[in-house]
């Protein structure tokens, strides 16, 4: 078996930056054809031209409606779908207390990270069956096995991603089709640094302090890198994931607590 997936028909939500842009380009590498959602208009201009082979659309996954046209516009672009990669999240409310969050900020977390992640799922269902099977790969994090105090609305969004994984698992397996989650740690980039920022200011830490307290729970000790996540990713879409499916895997170095 190889990493190869042979002009597989992919579609990639919020895949125009972050760990997405890192799943796109890894998964052009071996072959596929993609499409690419994602909110940031801006940032989907620059990855089309980076990469003109693929097709893109802008989308806000938590609406319905948007969802409904970017799987048209999957359809008239790949003809089918064999890949989804479940990706858009957002982080939610930072370090708040639980009677401190606004619930309009609790419902924006729970749209996006796991309405989304159905919508999409039930659009691309149909096309998966009619392409006789394939996989879809939704993205959980560390905050989807571990408690997360202070950011109640991403921990509980990240562990839904886990029972709609394995539910999904056991219904879609006659089918041929295999859904699996990843569960990143800390991973390198922008977004890392923001939370990090945002979790010392809320602490009364330095930044240095915090990523000090974060690597000592962390049994490597280090980040995992965005093309790592990708590379977990690309294993469970190509022949290589045949056989794999219900799991939760965590790319993380070994957080052992998120307190």
């Amino acid at each position: 078996m190889e990493l190869s997936l042979n002009n597989k028909r992919v579609l990639v939500t919020a895949g125009a930056s972050g760990i997405g842009r890192s799943i796109v380009d890894a998964f052009i590498k071996a072959g596929a054809r993609l499409h690419v959602c994602d909110i940031d208009e801006k940032a989907l201009t620059k990855l089309q031209k980076a990469e003109p082979g693929i097709s893109v659309t802008v989308c806000d996954v938590s609406d319905l409606e948007q969802v409904r046209r970017l799987f048209e516009a999957v359809k008239s672009s790949l003809g089918g779908l064999d890949v989804l990669v479940n990706n858009a999240g957002i982080t939610g409310p930072t370090f708040t207390k639980v009677e401190e969050i606004d619930p309009t900020d609790w419902e924006r977390t729970m749209a996006v990270n796991i309405n989304g992640q159905f919508f999409c799922v039930h659009f691309a269902t149909p096309l998966i069956k009619a392409a006789g099977g394939g996989s879809i790969i939704n993205m959980s994090s560390v905050a989807g096995r571990l408690g997360y105090p202070l950011r109640t609305p991403y921990a509980a969004s990240k562990w839904a991603v886990v029972g709609f994984t394995q539910s999904l698992a056991m219904e879609l397996g006659p089918e041929n089709i295999r859904v699996n989650c990843l569960q990143p740690g800390f991973v390198d980039g922008p977004r890392s640094r923001r939370l990090r920022s945002a979790q010392a200011a809320a602490l009364g830490e330095t930044i240095e302090q915090c990523e000090a307290r974060m690597f000592a729970k962390t049994s490597m000790r280090q980040r995992v890198s965005p093309e790592e996540v990708a590379a977990m990713a690309l294993f469970l879409a190509a022949d290589t994931g045949a056989h794999i499916t219900g799991q939760s895997l965590s790319i993380c170095g070994g957080v052992e607590t998120l307190r």
